[in-house]
């Protein structure tokens, strides 16, 4: 069975630690570590997309914005394989019922996407206190940031639901690696020199 570990645990980790970054997770364990990892990075990569779109920077300073997004998803997904990998091994020895369904998104990915929420609510409630935004503005932030908040509040629902499923063999997922093919060199053909229209040299024409 899972220890210390629930959805509204995870909500109010996810809330607080935005508030506080550093704020130390509510346990320590190998699932705690890799969940405060992938909301770690996930801030980062909010605030460099952020810091990418500024129209008074030179190109330069963009190039450099985008290597640390490249980074920081890297690193994000990274933490999302791990989290599935330590939510399976306290897992250990629960078989899957015959029949049981199998769940194509892993409770790992759906812990990336409630800490994605959870920047969405913080940033959005941000501007609904902007009062030199005017009255229309926080009107439409507002009514967007009960959506994701609703939004949320199903997911950690689903979220919940799946892991207590799995628990007692009534449903099951599985590790799914991402293979990030434009990070490795191995894989993109730009880095290895085999792109189309670059000449022996490696430069493109």
């Amino acid at each position: 069975m899972l220890k210390e570990f629930d959805a509204v645990s995870l909500l109010q980790w996810h809330d607080a630690q935005l508030d506080d970054p550093c704020l130390a997770a509510p346990a320590d364990s190998v699932l705690w570590r890799w969940v405060e990892a992938n909301h770690r990075h996930n801030h980062l990569l909010w605030d460099e997309e952020d810091r990418a779109r500024r129209t008074d920077a030179g190109s330069a300073a963009i190039a450099a914005s985008k290597r640390l997004i490249d980074r920081h998803n890297q690193l994000r997904n990274d933490a999302v394989e791990a989290i599935d990998e330590a939510l399976l091994a306290q897992l250990d020895g629960v078989v899957p019922q015959p029949g049981a369904r199998l769940s194509s998104e892993t409770a790992g990915a759906m812990i990336d996407r409630l800490s994605i929420l959870a920047l969405k609510i913080f940033h959005m409630r941000a501007q609904t206190r902007r009062t030199e935004a005017g009255a229309e503005h926080v009107s439409a932030c507002l009514a967007r940031l009960q959506r994701l908040v609703l939004q949320r509040h199903d997911l950690a629902c689903c979220l919940d639901r799946l892991l207590a499923e799995v628990a007692n063999g009534h449903a099951y997922f599985k590790i799914y690696r991402q293979f990030k093919m434009y990070n490795d060199p191995a894989l993109n053909p730009w880095l290895y020199g085999a792109a189309p229209g670059r000449d022996r040299s490696g430069t493109a024409p």
